[in-house]
């Protein structure tokens, strides 16, 4: 995975607990195009590689914007690039990598953002006014001030009425609003969300049934829980250039095969960032991650190594 470095040339507190950081290249180039709902990883000042979305315009290539929340429980990812990081500071990113893009055709795209989850959905709506395309963005937060990004999406982002604050709604009452907002929607009609896994599970359930799971995109930005891992056992592993590797109960596949000298990019480790997804010719994968779709799944033609594994005895993978 090729990394280069950047430059912090602006740092804003968003919130009390959210800063937004400005990235421009080393090199003083312009940054390749990408499609909006992109992330990239950022090796911090300990070395941590966490992975975070990039919330400015897609067609402006001058500079990256990502957002970080401080976690209360970082130990080395957030809180080191809140407290060590300013204007000038040097990082390594990646080039962005996308799991969530806008649909090519829809009568209708909704994007629905609970708290740091707001942050790929403002790229793309940046690039839906930017072509002319239906959208609305629905943003849920616990109150104003635990809000970011809220000035520039009231006033400088010229979306106008397409963005629609939802402050202090507690769970149990989520659903409701949710209907509202679904309400009218089409087969047609496309909804991406991002947020804390409860979220984005409401609104799976309630939007899914209505335009099928392949028209509701999911960001997610943590591991889902841990799979059972007391059932598994040792299965093949066949490359499409015919080397076989035992992956033996207690090991990943990019584990076995890195360690055989196999090139294979990683970057999470916990199934979210797609980066060490390879292609699978024959066999049965059994998915634990969550960077693949529900379609992309059912498919079954494509493996995150770094977490799933097999059902059939061997699996025949090529790599992307």
């Amino acid at each position: 995975m090729g990394m280069f470095k950047v430059l912090v040339s602006e740092i804003l507190e968003e919130t009390d607990h959210i800063k937004s950081f400005k990235l421009v290249r080393a090199d003083g180039r312009g940054f390749d195009p990408y499609p909006a709902g992109a992330h990239i990883d950022i090796v911090g000042p300990t070395q941590v590689v966490r992975q975070y979305s990039l919330c400015s315009p897609p067609y402006d290539l001058d500079a990256y914007v990502v957002a970080v929340k401080r976690e209360p429980e970082s130990r080395g990812g957030s809180a080191a690039l809140h407290d060590r990081l300013e204007v000038g500071s040097e990082l390594e990113i990646s080039a962005p990598r996308n799991l969530m893009q806008v649909a090519g055709s829809a009568d209708r795209h909704v994007l629905v953002a609970a708290g740091i989850g707001v942050t790929p959905m403002i790229s793309m709506a940046y690039q839906l006014q930017r072509e002319g395309k239906p959208f609305e963005l629905h943003y849920f937060a616990r109150s104003r001030e635990l809000a970011a990004f809220t000035d520039l999406l009231e006033e400088r982002c010229g979306f106008g009425e397409k963005v629609r604050f939802h402050f202090g709604i507690p769970r149990d009452g989520q659903p409701a609003v949710l209907r509202e907002i679904l309400g009218g929607l089409t087969g047609a009609s496309h909804v991406y969300t991002c947020g804390p896994e409860g979220f984005m599970d409401r609104v799976l359930s309630l939007a899914g049934p209505v335009l099928g799971e392949d028209n509701v995109h999911i960001e997610h930005f943590q591991a889902g829980e841990p799979a059972d891992t007391s059932g598994d056992a040792a299965f093949e592993v066949e490359l499409d250039s015919g080397e076989v590797f035992e992956i033996p109960a207690d090991r990943s596949i990019v584990e076995v095969l890195q360690e055989n000298g196999v090139p294979v990019d990683t970057s999470c480790k916990e199934g979210i960032c797609g980066t060490c997804v390879m292609g699978v010719l024959e066999g049965e994968p059994e998915h634990r991650d969550n960077c693949l779709s529900a379609s992309e799944k059912k498919a079954n033609d494509q493996i995150a190594t770094c977490v799933s594994r097999a059902r059939s005895a061997r699996l025949m993978l090529e790599l992307f």
